[in-house]
């Protein structure tokens, strides 16, 4: 799932998503640092948010969120869906 970096990365484990630095409770990582690609990010949130059920997302940093909560609330993501 590059977009905050080319080689990022999210990995399900069950019902767990780890998601690195590409999406956060709320928000998504940086794509404004050298690497970074804003439509690269905006193609992995939908993916990430395409997929089937739910699933606690674990980011690389800060809190925990359920992505259905993500799904409805984060604005990148709702971007990503709308747009993408």
């Amino acid at each position: 799932t590059p977009g905050h970096t080319p080689g990022g990365v999210t990995l399900i484990c069950g019902d767990a998503l780890f998601t690195g630095d590409t999406l956060f409770r709320g928000s998504c990582g940086r794509t404004d640092l050298p690497g970074g690609d804003m439509r690269a990010e905006l193609r992995s949130l939908k993916r990430i948010a395409s997929l089937e059920g739910d699933y606690e997302v674990y980011p690389g940093h800060a809190e925990s969120s359920m992505l259905s909560i993500e799904r409805e609330h984060n604005p990148y993501v709702r971007h990503a869906l709308e747009k993408m």
